[in-house]
């Protein structure tokens, strides 16, 4: 559908498509990058990217520090109070987030044309002064122990956390993305203020904004941030990503065995690769050819039901509930995988179902289960149209402008993605699946009986499957 409406004559040229066209980067005197789509609606967004994260925490001994950041944002400033803060971003449409992540936190607004600039000034204010008082620190420290005890009854929410962990022992990419309940307590506003003086410093910060003039947004930049500057000198190390794949099992919480609704869970992870690898396009095309979704669903239109975790598992085998597909990527590593839950009387076959239909996706013969042409484009398209049609929200484009410039320096234009995920064939995606599939130690996550699954490394390395796999043999030999 994609391909036929791009080959319409009638319809705007590639520099109209481009998202490139309309937007400008530049680096200010104080070190912020500024990058602005000047493309006209009828509202605007504004977003301040801090290249930060937990993946900083534990060489600094600031464990948590970015959950509680996150937490912290929008509160007390030191020309305002939290309320005033609050009442002040709700007048303007309430439509404000921060998010913290691995690699960096986000604080984001989306607001009309007039309110830019009051807008702006309380994101910079969140920013560049905040009051980090005692009160309101122990206020979201109370608050994340609930959000935890809550989260640890989660399954979907959980396990990718815990296999993130996994995967890296710990450690850089594998350090706690939400501070652990040990470790709340030790959160003080010394801390904070510590990690903010580190981390929160103009050359660490990206400004972006979408539906404004980019001489107005230079001048947004300049007066809000006028006094945001570097506290502290050091010299901030970024140590590389090792990841050691690993196993980790945590039993059914005992709090949803009461709901007669139990399904044990299995997560398998393998090192994918960084954001800036050319393959990550390859991929994010598997990933999207695996696809995912839960047996409930009756699938339709976008939700993949021609994916091979519908055709392949989900509409084959009843005992299992859910089947997703991931891929995570960061700056120098990333993660792709596979995740089901299923009735507990299954969890003996789980191994060998996941260690199977894996090692098809490295199969050359079409006629014993190897990826098709048709899947192959099927995937490129759905993933094509992903891109496009995110570009129609524009909270999803000024966070993908924002981190692009973070990472790249520059702004990838979606049709230079679109061109090469266009050239993908299917020899592509055998190829990327062996190198990721085989590159690694698998990283193994179950919650439920352990037992019963079985050595699930094992049975993933008779499948030839990770570092130590061995002849492959059929499923249940």
């Amino acid at each position: 559908m994609l391909n036929h409406i791009l080959a319409l004559s009638r319809q705007p040229s590639r520099r109209a498509l481009s998202t490139i066209s309309q937007t400008k980067i530049k680096t200010l005197p104080s070190g912020i990058k500024l990058v602005v789509d000047e493309t006209p609606s009828h509202f605007s967004a504004v977003g301040l990217y801090v290249n930060a994260g937990s993946r900083f925490e534990d060489r600094y001994d600031l464990t948590g520090c970015s959950h509680l950041m996150d937490k912290m944002a929008y509160r007390s400033t030191t020309e305002m109070s939290g309320a005033e803060m609050v009442e002040k971003l709700n007048h303007l449409g309430g439509n404000y987030m921060c998010a913290s992540s691995r690699e960096t936190l986000i604080y984001q607004a989306s607001v009309f044309n007039q309110d830019v600039d009051k807008m702006f000034k309380l994101l910079s204010d969140t920013i560049a002064r905040p009051a980090l008082l005692d009160e309101e620190i122990n206020e979201q420290i109370s608050n994340a122990r609930y959000e935890l005890n809550e989260l640890w009854l989660q399954s979907d929410m959980i396990l990718p956390e815990l296999l993130q962990q996994t995967a890296y022992s710990g450690k850089n990419l594998g350090c706690p993305l939400l501070c652990p309940q040990e470790e709340l307590d030790k959160v003080t506003s010394a801390k904070l203020r510590q990690y903010r003086d580190l981390f929160y410093r103009p050359d660490r910060l990206v400004v972006a904004m979408s539906g404004v003039p980019f001489e107005k947004a230079e001048e947004l930049t300049l007066k809000n941030l006028e006094d945001f500057k570097a506290r502290n000198s050091t010299e901030i190390i970024k140590d590389p990503a090792v990841y050691t794949g690993g196993e980790f099992s945590t039993p059914y919480p005992e709090e949803l065995a009461y709901m007669g609704q139990e399904f044990h869970h299995i997560h398998v992870g393998f090192e994918g690769v960084p954001i800036q690898d050319e393959e990550v396009y390859k991929l994010a095309t598997l990933q999207m050819l695996i696809g995912g979704g839960g047996s409930f669903s009756a699938g339709g239109p976008g939700k993949g039901m021609y994916s091979r975790a519908y055709t392949r598992i989900l509409n084959q085998y009843g005992f299992v509930e859910s089947c997703k597909s991931f891929i995570h990527n960061f700056s120098d590593s990333g993660l792709f995988g596979i995740s089901l839950s299923c009735i507990p009387q299954a969890n003996r076959v789980m191994g060998e179902l996941i260690g199977f239909e894996l090692s098809l996706l490295m199969e050359d013969n079409v006629r014993n289960g190897g990826i098709t042409d048709s899947e192959v484009e099927r995937s490129k398209n759905q993933l094509k149209s992903s891109l496009m049609m995110n570009l129609e929200s524009k909270m999803v484009q000024l966070e993908d402008m924002g981190r692009q410039v973070q990472i790249y320096g520059k702004r990838v234009d979606v049709l230079e993605m679109c061109e090469k995920i266009d050239r993908i064939t299917r020899h592509d995606l055998i190829d990327i699946a062996k190198r990721v599939l085989t590159g690694s130690k698998p990283t193994i996550v179950i919650q439920g009986d352990r037992d019963s699954f079985g050595d699930v490394a094992e049975t993933l390395a008779k499948s030839g499957l990770g570092t130590d796999k061995k002849t492959k043999k059929g499923w249940f030999v």
